[in-house]
């Protein structure tokens, strides 16, 4: 009988097996698990050179998988301003100040975590910005990084006067005053180009960024991540990054990503540049092997498309980056090679055109092994929810989002507020449920990553640590523990065909392992937030330990 090199005894295991849900003792030798079951049955597993940890009667679940997040592009905002949606926009302004302060000599200050919405319809102005730091460029990203908020020397050095052009009027523009001239709020593609434009990020910043990053990730259980997309950044970049920090000892999560696709311009090569990426970034710990396609913007910007206008700004319904036939056409190829496709779907109309696509190309390429995953899903109309399962597509979103929307309520309908995620519906009718943070589209910042903080947030749907806080409705599409669990775990695994290795604790998986402080299942649902991570075990190495 082979001996284990680590033994972890005296547990709470919660394994996401169905046939063995819950264990005692779990077993490790190398990167796999050898023995799952009670603590006698573990002994023969062991010997001399075994290391035998007693968990002290803590709950031990399978490592975090991350399912969608933006995990180089995080490594060069280590540094950053990192503003909380949950202040004010007096408190923005005065952590702006605050920062400028406190970094006199950088030549631009670059932040992100505002939401739009609270400006009003509007949206944020540069002159707030002015009064506080009117010398130098400053660029702060919506919570979402679909927005952008700049002050006057920002526009200064973007040289964006009345006769610039919008690249996509109503969709990615600049917001103007009566004048025509530009407030500093920026919408989508344009304020992607200012970020690059005024924040250009060097190699050296990402490979460091992600080293704290991993450190960071691995405190809070997270194994593995998908990466939605490097944004910005192209495919030589990525791998050449990958490759440094793995070369330093230091990607201690497994990542999986996506090459994006964000213009109709984009639309002939969309599938070929995944194909390449594919090809080319992947190495030790890490593979770029899908395609993302934006699809829509978002609600708080108002170009998430929808079914009917948004409230008080007739004539606008959002906005879709791609025609129906245009999403279908890159589907349909993507499926015929076998290559899994991400497709960010915010609004109710946005979702109802990927899932009419995906039907597409299920029917023309019915033997492909193309996982096809829609994102971020916030409204969804009624008759689409049983067509998730129908046409086997994963509902990927953030629960941290779950909790009341007090900004977004005023640009929508009663109706569409009543169908904010409307996860254990789609979950009853038999869709697979991947969750991931979005970081650092949060709006937590760095907080918001942590998979237990989602997980409370999905089972409440209200502000972590606050019971008397509002419902986000409905009520009824609260989630289990355990559900939200396996959205952490199993589900993502699967999304990422890594479910016979990883996303449960089973004998032959990796030995992917986490070890709380707290007992999720035990303590008031409104404390799981401040459970922290005790241990983290990945590929059989640990890889944090408090």
């Amino acid at each position: 009988m082979p001996k284990g090199d680590l033994a972890f005894v005296n547990g709470r295991v919660y394994t996401v097996d169905e046939s063995r849900p819950w264990a005692e003792a779990v077993v490790v030798r190398n990167d796999t698990i050898i023995y799952v079951g009670d603590e006698a049955g573990a002994m023969p597993y062991t010997g001399p050179d075994t290391l035998v940890r007693d968990v002290g009667g803590r709950l031990m679940l399978p490592g975090f998988v991350e399912a969608h997040m933006h995990f180089v592009s995080s490594g060069s905002i280590a540094d950053v301003l990192e503003l909380n949606i949950g202040q004010s926009v007096d408190e923005w302004i005065a952590a702006i100040a605050a920062y400028a302060a406190a970094n006199p000599t950088l030549p631009v200050l670059f932040g992100y975590g505002f939401i739009a919405s609270a400006f009003g319809d509007a949206g944020p102005h540069r002159n707030l910005i002015d009064a506080v730091v009117p010398d130098r460029p400053v660029i702060i990203m919506d919570e979402g990084w679909h927005t952008a908020w700049l002050n006057s020397a920002a526009l200064e050095v973007l040289n964006v006067t009345q006769d610039t052009q919008d690249p996509v009027p109503g969709y990615a523009y600049y917001a103007r005053d009566e004048n025509g001239d530009a407030t500093g709020f920026l919408l989508e593609d344009v304020a992607a180009h200012a970020a690059e434009v005024l924040y250009p990020v060097t190699e050296e910043r990402v490979v460091d960024g992600l080293g704290v990053m991993t450190d960071i990730m691995n405190s809070m259980g997270i194994t593995t991540a998908f990466d939605a997309s490097a944004m910005e950044f192209d495919k030589d970049f990525v791998k050449q990054v990958l490759d440094r920090v793995a070369q330093r000892g230091e990607l201690t999560v497994r990542v999986f990503g996506a090459a994006a696709t964000y213009s109709v311009d984009e639309v002939d090569l969309a599938v070929e540049r995944a194909v390449e990426w594919g090809e080319h970034v992947r190495g030790n710990g890490f593979h770029y092997n899908a395609l993302k396609i934006f699809s829509d913007g978002t609600l708080e910007a108002r170009t998430a498309a929808m079914f009917e206008d948004y409230q008080g700004d007739p004539g606008n319904s959002g906005h879709t980056v791609f025609s129906e036939a245009q999403l279908t056409a890159m589907i349909t190829d993507a499926a015929s090679r076998n290559i899994d496709v991400h497709v960010h779907a915010l609004g109710e109309r946005a979702v109802h055109e990927a899932l009419n696509a995906i039907s597409v190309a299920r029917t023309g390429h019915a033997g492909s092994t193309t996982n096809y995953v829609l994102i971020h899903i916030e409204v969804i109309a009624d008759e689409d929810i049983p067509r998730f399962a129908e046409l086997g597509v994963f509902a990927q979103t953030s629960p941290l989002w779950f909790a009341y929307d007090n900004h977004g309520q005023q640009f929508v309908s009663d109706d569409q507020f009543q169908r904010y995620w409307p996860v254990r519906s789609l979950e009853r009718e038999g869709a697979r449920l991947a969750f991931g943070s979005d970081f650092p589209a949060t709006g937590l910042g760095i907080a918001g990553l942590s998979p237990l903080l989602n997980i409370e947030i999905g089972h409440t749907r209200q502000n972590p640590g606050e019971p008397g806080a509002p419902v986000q409705p409905r009520a009824s599409e609260r989630l289990s523990l355990e559900s939200l669990i396996r959205g952490y775990t199993l589900g993502p695994a699967q999304m990422l065909h890594m479910e016979d290795r990883i996303g449960s604790i089973e004998v032959g998986k990796k030995a992917d392992l986490v070890v709380l402080d707290q007992d999720i299942f035990a303590i008031d649902a409104y404390s799981i937030h401040e459970t922290e991570v005790v241990l983290t075990v990945m590929d059989g190495k640990i890889v944090h330990e408090r």
